[in-house]
């Protein structure tokens, strides 16, 4: 193998590939001398004549067309198995993320653009994911996960904490009923949404009123979601009062979508997590698409530069 001729025999292939030496050089990107000086050493490699040289046209003779085939067949295989690993070297750089559906519509999305425009490279794949959804490292490469953190045999660390405080519409608080003390929730739509685990004292209404020193009233009218992000999408709509989960709200709480009537902050007992294999936590590309979640994460405004 290290004997053989290689640039000699490729450059033989293009001559007698594209019926002309011209045409060779310039697929290779060298002068017609070279291409000729090439060919004619495999000749004397090889000791028999492979091309027929005139004025109008370069044919192959039987030898040559053999030898030529020969090449061709082996320059295929080549680019066939160089292509299948670049592509899976492709695939190997692919991030494979399962997280939340609210928190991938709220928050991740809309800052996504930042991580494709940076490393353009590392395409990004999402799922989403319930609660109830066990972590499948065949899936995906990393989660992020609404939780306490509790997960155990696996690479585990705090992407950011939750506040929370009631969100509705701009319109709401200067309506009609109006909306600026806790006891005027009575008269309004109160949203719900399902937390869906309780590792911890889930972040309900009532957990909210107990940790603000607030006595909740009855609430006379709900309206029950299985997700959070439509009780998000229902109080930009006015259609009530959502309990505003930080990362869920902060966006349309900065464009102006939601204000917050009360404006007292909880801290929940639950936040987001990073969750994945430690071996996997080691690889350039997760470590790079995580510190990025984290640069996101600390350059997000605070919920109190919203208020009043």
């Amino acid at each position: 193998m290290q004997n053989l001729p290689f640039t000699s025999l490729r450059a033989f292939e293009a001559v007698a590939r594209l019926r002309g030496f011209n045409r060779a050089a310039e697929e290779l990107g060298v002068t017609q001398s070279s291409v000729s000086q090439h060919v004619k050493a495999l000749e004397e490699w090889t000791g028999r004549k492979l091309l027929i040289r005139s004025s109008h046209n370069t044919s192959v003779t039987d030898d040559g067309q053999q030898l030529a085939d020969a090449v061709k067949r082996g320059l295929g295989d080549i680019i066939d198995v160089c292509n299948h690993l670049k592509q899976r070297q492709s695939n190997e750089q692919v991030i494979v993320l399962s997280c939340p559906p609210g928190f991938a519509l709220n928050w991740l999305f809309p800052r996504l653009i930042n991580f494709d425009q940076r490393y353009p490279d590392l395409p990004v794949s999402i799922t989403t994911h319930s609660f109830s959804t066990s972590i499948s490292p065949s899936d995906t490469n990393l989660s992020i996960r609404y939780g306490t953190g509790k997960y155990p045999n696996l690479f585990t660390q705090q992407l950011m904490t939750e506040r929370m405080t009631p969100v509705c519409a701009p319109t709401l608080p200067d309506g009609e009923p109006p909306l600026t003390q806790i006891s005027h929730l009575a008269r309004h739509t109160v949203l719900l949404d399902e937390i869906g685990q309780y590792e911890a004292n889930p972040p309900t209404w009532s957990y909210w009123a107990q940790k603000a020193g607030h006595d909740l009233p009855r609430l006379n009218r709900t309206r029950r979601f299985g997700q959070a992000n439509m009780a998000v999408q229902m109080a930009i709509r006015g259609g009530g009062i959502a309990l505003g989960r930080e990362p869920l709200v902060i966006d349309a709480l900065r464009e102006g979508n939601l204000v917050m009537p009360f404006a007292q902050f909880v801290l929940s007992e639950y936040g987001y997590w990073l969750v994945c294999n430690r071996q996997t936590a080691q690889q350039e590309h997760i470590q790079i698409f995580m510190n990025w979640l984290l640069e996101e994460v600390a350059a997000q405004p605070d919920m109190a530069d919203f208020v009043g």
